[in-house]
């Protein structure tokens, strides 16, 4: 993997990735050093086994972006199964080869989901989900390979980590998904971090025994029979350790092969792709990050902080909303009032933005700066209930651009204020002493100056109707709502979609969503 040494950031790939991994450790409702620790012990078993330096560096960068897609139709898992959080927790620990227990899993999260329903409405609940489980299950894990696959092109990696992380659920008897692969028709490193993961489960749940015995119940079924005996062999040294707290110093040290250092526009493209891996949690947030980067940006060259100061707001706004993948996306696109538990459980995600970030001495400050945006002057705000005197120019106007941007955008409790209506917004709040005036003075300067466009150059050769309903799709809507928006059928709408695929490239919705994200599709919306 060559890489532009140009304008040295003196941040390693390796360690913005381990960044990135905590965020789907979030996401995946595991502890918070999950895919730290299974790299490790993927490394480790790898070297045990001899492999080649190359496929043991895929091994260990794929162990660290295997969940990256993990943000691709939560709202759809969520629909029927209530707390994705919880119920991918559970996932974990499952073996997708046994029928009965993968049955007995999906009713009880679905009756979960559910419970309180009148008994007639509940059954006809739990039936469909019962009958859908496959369908949904088969299109979200297509959906979060595409997006792993798009989002590690953009990041720079190579066709084996890509054509890898298309098979992350595959297993070695072919009873995997999404394409049911075979042996060693699934790409190694797959099969090793595959392992590696399961073990750091099941040493943390029951000990190195209980690792152990597990690998030998599904060597040759879920494992590569080769690995996990070796696994067996030398269970106590490769786990050694592994139970405590993992530093990031200890995972960069067993990085193979080279240790690229990014330019400052790699970073800022690692940067990028964070926000859009963030922002894809909700289809009401999509693009979010974007826009709150670039409003930030532009209201702190408008309040005169100099150019270093600018370029470390744009890169806040990008990772503000990281810490937004720990919450459930039951609970953030619930449409009625949420209750207080629902509402502490939102106002974490500003501190795990900070705790993500927190490990690396290069993105600490990032992080620390981005988990500020909720932050207000009279100390009303979350997660530290900061006042004035501790709240820096950069952190006011990151906070009053992500007020007025959130304000123009939907919301499952509500629609989209006008630009206007949001401006008073915070016009009030600088009256109530909670945002700072200068920085409201910022924004909005920067809001009313930015030039929008009536109509786009062809993308991908999409039509303007194939474009509306990319967005559609985007947002979530289903084929029949989309029909209803557009006047026009579901067969019309599903032959636009057919060809949007073809044209750009992909074969699941999540791929498309991720697809007018990068685009900037949903940018003037």
């Amino acid at each position: 993997m060559q890489r532009n040494t140009v304008a040295s950031s003196s941040v390693r790939l390796a360690e913005v990735m381990a960044a990135l991994s905590l965020a789907t450790d979030l996401g995946m409702g595991q502890p918070l050093d999950f895919a730290l620790c299974s790299c490790l012990l993927a490394t480790r078993l790898g070297e045990a086994l001899r492999l080649r330096e190359d496929d043991l560096r895929d091994a260990y960068y794929y162990a660290l972006l295997r969940y990256v897609g993990c943000t691709a139709e939560t709202h759809v898992l969520a629909a029927f199964f209530g707390d994705e959080l919880a119920l991918r927790q559970d996932f974990a620990t499952l073996d997708l080869g046994n029928t009965p227990e993968m049955l007995s899993f999906i009713f009880r999260h679905v009756r979960e989901a559910h419970a309180g329903q009148p008994p007639l409405h509940f059954a006809r609940l739990v039936a469909q989900g019962l009958v859908a489980a496959r369908s949904v299950t088969k299109r979200e894990f297509s959906g979060h390979c595409e997006v792993a696959q798009r989002l590690a092109t953009r990041l720079g990696f190579g066709q084996g980590i890509v054509e890898a992380l298309g098979q992350l659920y595959e297993r070695w008897d072919g009873r995997g998904l999404p394409k049911g692969r075979r042996g060693e028709d699934v790409a190694l490193p797959a099969r090793l971090v595959t392992l590696a993961q399961d073990m750091v489960i099941f040493n943390r749940l029951h000990g190195v025994e209980a690792a152990v015995a597990m690998a030998r119940q599904r060597k040759g079924t879920a494992y590569d029979p080769q690995m996990a005996e070796r696994f067996c062999q030398q269970a106590t040294q490769l786990l050694a350790g592994l139970n405590e707290e993992l530093s990031l110093d200890t995972l960069l040290e067993v990085e193979p092969g080279a240790r690229p250092v990014l330019s400052e526009a790699e970073l800022d493209t690692a940067c990028l792709a964070m926000a859009d891996f963030a922002d894809l949690k909700s289809p009401y947030t999509l693009c979010h990050s974007q826009r709150v980067s670039e409003l930030a940006a532009d209201a702190a060259r408008a309040c005169g902080l100099p150019e270093s100061e600018i370029h470390v707001v744009r890169r806040a706004g990008w990772l503000h909303e990281l810490g937004r993948v720990g919450i459930s996306t039951a609970v953030l696109v619930k449409t009625g009032p949420l209750s207080e538990r629902e509402h502490e459980q939102v106002r974490l995600h500003t501190y795990y933005t900070e705790r993500v970030l927190a490990r690396s001495q290069a993105l600490s400050r990032l992080g620390t700066l981005g988990s500020l945006h909720h932050e207000r002057l009279d100390g009303s705000g979350y997660h530290r209930g900061a006042t004035a005197n501790t709240l820096p120019p950069a952190a006011r106007v990151l906070a009053a651009a992500n007020a007025y941007q959130a304000a123009i955008e939907p919301r499952p409790h509500r629609p989209a204020q006008t630009p206007e209506v949001a401006a008073d917004n915070l016009r009030r709040e600088v009256r109530a002493g909670r945002l700072d005036s200068d920085s409201v003075s910022g924004v909005l300067e920067a809001a009313g100056h930015r030039v929008r466009t009536t109509r786009r150059e062809a993308v991908a050769g999409l039509s303007e109707r194939e474009i509306e309903v990319l967005k559609l799709m985007a947002r979530g809507h289903s084929m029949k709502q989309i029909a209803e928006h557009l006047s026009i059928s579901p067969k019309t709408v599903d032959n636009h979609i057919q060809h949007i695929y073809e044209k750009i490239g992909v074969s699941t919705r999540a791929g498309a969503t991720l697809f007018a994200v990068e685009q900037h599709l949903l940018s003037q919306e």
